[in-house]
């Protein structure tokens, strides 16, 4: 555990030095605080379904915008170590692999989830503020958060196992763009496009949801949507997920079963490859 700790603790130094928590806390804390001012234009006050709108259109860019930053954190961590010869010298000292991976891992969801309730967090008490000290609606708020990190969490591990399957830094940055365009842009589109040209014939209701279920993203966007009524209200999704039996339990499933996977294959791979 002390291993763990130092490795952690590293690699969140090498993100205050590289000031990626910094850039984090900034976009993030100013789109919550840019979407919070938008959804109280009508009424000119904060209130609970000022916070429902912005949990709504928070998760709904959350979406693009977290997994873009955990692959950036993420796809040269072994990768890069490997170029620069520091792997093998960092594994001369009393370490074992899974010791090195669990250590990155941990220090690079820190300064995600410094990022994430710096910034979406700092907007929130923000938004409270203006709202006279009232916090109706913070559950919704806070699930939004917790599941953003969880979300980070899963493209840094998916950033990992792309740094142990290739042999440089500049595929490993390319391979990154894929899969973010594959699980955020593509997947969607390419889903939608078939249902369109089914017409209903072969995929179903529940064909469909357990298609959904397949991409970590969906699974994210539908949980913060439809968890909490006013949520889905704002969003106009209400009921929409509860009848295509997507439970919360369903969900919170999914996307620790996206964050475990390619956690255990990267060790996996990386136990068998040669330094």
């Amino acid at each position: 555990m002390n291993m763990l700790y130092i490795l952690a603790m590293k690699e969140l130094r090498d993100g205050l030095r590289n000031r990626w928590i910094a850039a984090a806390i900034i976009v993030l804390g100013t789109l919550a605080l840019a979407l919070s001012t938008l959804g109280s234009a009508p009424t000119g006050s904060v209130n609970v379904n000022t916070l429902n709108i912005t949990v709504v259109s928070l998760a709904s860019l959350s979406v693009y915008l977290v997994p873009l930053i955990a692959l950036m954190l993420s796809f040269d961590a072994l990768v890069g170590e490997f170029e620069r010869g520091t792997m093998m010298l960092l594994l001369t000292y009393p370490v074992t692999r899974w010791q090195v991976i669990m250590g990155k891992f941990l220090g690079h969801v820190m300064i995600l989830f410094i990022a994430i309730f710096a910034g979406y967090g700092g907007a929130f008490l923000i938004m409270i503020a203006l709202n006279g000290g009232s916090a109706e609606g913070w559950q919704a708020y806070v699930v939004m958060m917790l599941s953003s990190l969880v979300l980070g969490a899963i493209f840094i591990a998916l950033g990992y196992l792309l740094s142990v399957l290739v042999k440089e830094r500049a595929t490993a940055a390319g391979a990154a763009i894929g899969l973010w365009l594959v699980f955020v842009v593509l997947y969607d589109l390419i889903l939608f496009a078939v249902l369109l040209a089914d017409e209903g014939q072969v995929i179903g209701q529940e064909l469909f949801s357990v298609l959904m279920l397949i991409s970590p993203t969906d699974s994210y966007r539908i949980l913060n949507l439809s968890m909490f009524e006013g949520v889905s209200q704002s969003a106009g999704i209400a009921g929409v997920a509860t009848g295509a039996g997507m439970s919360s339990t369903v969900l919170i499933t999914v996307m620790l079963l996206w964050l475990i996977a390619p956690l255990v294959s990267t060790l996996l791979v990386f136990q068998r490859r040669e330094l």
